[in-house]
């Protein structure tokens, strides 16, 4: 293949990145107009705006990929977390500033765990159960996952509802301090001293462009992907609020919108490898998103508050805390043996149900 050929199907590949920004010229342009009639107008700049974002999302995983498999460990690890996590944040951030919400970091983090564990995991044990039956991963893997989880929701989510307003600078600091810290040491440890905890039978790659292009290419597709995404979510975020006001419709609906952007690309490639049966891979990106959700956005939120000088909410509500428990121990109780079957899938898409359920009744 010469090198027009190949620079040609390079850049077919990425046209989801050309669409998005095609649908941002659209976005910014039609903004003031589609706020001004509403309706279905509104909407449907809204959901192109959306598709946009996910194809985006998708686009960035890819690259992600790439520089992990070209790279290595411990920088694969790093450069699959921080891009998944980017993408989340970059949203969560533009529209925290635009929509001012107090609890709409909360409600992200929240929405994004109940997608990772019981969203990706369920839907992802079922079809693998009635395919291959019981499919087996490293228990190690589960039960470090689980332990950092209860630690980090726990600090970041759990004990700031007893924190009183005079103290919660210091403790936000001390949140920022310490989820930085777990994180480092986790990536170290996943990546170095324990990497055979996370690790099962033969090591499969999805197949990649590996050897066409060159690294900084896909850095900055990756980088300039990153920095779309918060130029896009700009007009999603105004849109959304105002589609949202005066419907009676759930307000956390923004939260769950910013958590299913990030956890797409995910959840296509955990049914993948569940398929495949490759469950060692499922866990690695549903437990782990989830632990990067929580250790990578609270300190950013966190810093973000005392930068400002007001408090954001990351205390749960009692139905959240509820689901989370339910959650952790159902999670606890079903990756206890290494194997994961149909059976278990049911349980947690049960759970992801009854979040969905809550959340559309305005209640979580």
């Amino acid at each position: 293949m010469d090198s027009t050929s190949g620079s040609r199907n390079y850049l077919a590949a990425e046209w989801p990145l050309f669409a998005a920004l095609a649908a941002g010229v659209a976005g910014f342009g039609l903004e003031h107009a589609a706020l001004v009639a509403g309706g279905l107008f509104l909407w449907g700049l809204f959901f192109l705006l959306l598709a946009a974002i996910i194809g985006v999302a998708f686009r960035i995983t890819h690259h992600a990929e790439v520089l992990a498999i070209r790279l290595g460990e411990p920088y694969g690890t790093l450069i699959l977390t921080l891009s998944a996590v980017s993408v989340e944040v970059v949203i969560l951030v533009v529209m925290l500033f635009d929509s001012h919400s107090p609890t709409l970091a909360r409600d992200t983090v929240y929405s994004a765990v109940m997608l990772d564990i019981n969203g990706i995991i369920g839907i992802a044990a079922i079809l693998g159960g009635l395919k291959h039956g019981a499919q087996k991963y490293n228990l190690a893997s589960a039960n470090s996952y689980i332990a950092m989880l209860l630690v980090a929701l726990g600090i970041g989510m759990f004990v700031p509802d007893f924190i009183p307003d005079s103290a919660w600078p210091a403790y936000s600091a001390f949140t920022v301090a310490m989820m930085a810290l777990l994180y480092m040491a986790f990536l170290r440890l996943q990546t170095i001293e324990h990497r055979q905890f996370f690790e099962f039978g033969e090591i499969e790659h999805e197949a990649h462009d590996t050897a066409a292009s060159p690294n900084w290419v896909h850095a900055a597709v990756l980088v300039g992907a990153v920095a779309g995404v918060g130029v896009l979510s700009e007009v999603l975020s105004v849109l959304l609020g105002a589609g949202l006001e005066g419907t009676g419709l759930p307000m956390a609906i923004p939260a769950v919108v910013v958590a299913l952007i990030s956890a797409s690309p995910e959840l296509m490639a955990a049914l993948r490898a569940a398929r495949h049966n490759r469950m060692q891979t499922t866990m690695n990106i549903a437990l782990g998103a989830s632990l990067a959700t929580v250790l990578l956005t609270l300190p950013v939120i966190e810093g973000i508050a005392l930068f400002t000088g007001e408090r954001i909410v990351m205390a749960l509500t009692p139905i959240q805390a509820a689901m989370l428990l339910i959650t952790l121990l159902s999670a606890m109780n079903n990756l206890h043996d290494g194997e994961s079957n149909a059976i278990e899938g049911i349980s947690h898409f049960a759970l992801f149900a009854a979040f969905v359920a809550l959340t559309l009744l305005g209640v979580a």
